[in-house]
């Protein structure tokens, strides 16, 4: 009876370790292919959009730079593919892309059941409403029985289902397949409010007719931790693109910036010389090279640098920190430490 139990736990291990080897392949075909496949939204400013040379720019997009000069040693090595909300899960499921990258909410459901993980936030975020100035309206509260423009497939219609319902108040809800679509029907007057991320109703915001016909309301009716997303079942890969972003936020603690990590590389200080790879094997152990982050940091910037170059004040969208800043300045941005 023991030896038949010992003989059944050694042949499931045996097959758990043939699955494990069968499916963790995405780095060496990544680094096979000489490209890492990134699906992105279709056009978000400040997160994901090409330029009119066909140049993507974006936290998300720099996010996926980052992760292909951590692997490639070429941020460039990337090829963008745009995605509707409806279209993004399937084609990270089928292998379609590598790593989703799409101001993509971190939930229970879609950690859980679709087979993907979620690798960390790059981006704390909320649900908020843009309205029409002209409307009157200084409070979410003040929205009961207005049209609202929304996005299928997203976590935008749960929240704003819940909001309406938790506060005892009517809504018309009017659905579009895209975030564009959805700020033209805003713009369109098909809808009195506009509901999305707060982020994307700064970018969308700058996109309308008249930018300054509109505001963002005050309050916030949800969490939306955004991130970078794989597939399950590829633990190898997994770590890679989590320990980069986490890398990018360590490297704003201590202060290693794209202008000065060549110097940093001869830091005295242990947990510096960790990032920069002179010290321990990081690198190693995620199956990269161990001077990795400095490629990455290089390249792309710290996480502060990637924020600032996209979203940040001096941008378009205008956004402040937030939620975003590190946790040593008042922020909730938090990485396990290297070592």
């Amino acid at each position: 009876m023991n030896k038949t139990i010992i003989s059944m736990g050694l042949a499931a291990t045996g097959l758990l370790a043939f699955a494990g080897t069968t499916q963790a392949a995405t780095l060496q075909d990544v680094q096979d292919a000489g490209e890492l496949r990134c699906g992105v939204s279709n056009g978000l400013p400040g997160f994901s959009q090409p330029d009119s040379s066909g140049n993507w720019a974006g936290i998300d997009v720099d996010t996926c730079r980052a992760v292909a000069a951590a692997v490639l040693g070429d941020a460039d090595a990337v090829e963008f593919i745009p995605l509707t909300a409806a279209e993004r899960f399937t084609a990270l499921q089928s292998g379609e892309i590598d790593v989703l990258s799409r101001n993509t909410t971190w939930t229970t459901t879609r950690d859980a059941s679709l087979g993907l993980n979620f690798t960390g936030t790059n981006y704390y975020d909320g649900q908020g409403f843009l309205i029409k100035t002209a409307l009157g309206v200084d409070s979410a509260y003040d929205l009961d029985g207005a049209a609202v423009c929304t996005q299928a497939g997203t976590t935008t219609e749960l929240n704003l289902a819940d909001f309406f319902r938790a506060n005892d108040m009517e809504y018309e809800a009017v659905v579009f397949d895209t975030s564009e679509a959805s700020a033209q029907g805003f713009d369109n007057n098909r809808c009195d409010v506009l509901t999305s991320d707060t982020s994307q109703l700064a970018a969308l915001k700058t996109q309308l007719t008249d930018p300054d016909s509109a505001e963002i309301l005050p309050e916030i009716i949800s969490k939306e931790p955004l991130g970078p997303v794989v597939r399950q079942g590829d633990d190898e890969w997994f770590n890679v693109v989590k320990w980069v972003l986490f890398g990018q936020i360590n490297a704003e603690e201590y202060g290693i910036t794209s202008e000065n990590v060549e110097e940093m590389e001869s830091s005295d200080n242990p947990s510096v010389q960790r990032i920069v790879g002179t010290s321990g094997n990081m690198g190693e152990i995620l199956g990269l090279d161990d001077d990795f982050m400095v490629d990455v940091i290089s390249q792309v910037g710290n996480y502060g640098e990637m924020f600032e170059r996209n979203v940040g004040p001096d941008t378009p969208l205008g956004l402040n920190r937030g939620n975003n800043a590190l946790w040593t300045d008042g922020g909730i941005l938090y990485a396990p430490p290297f070592r």
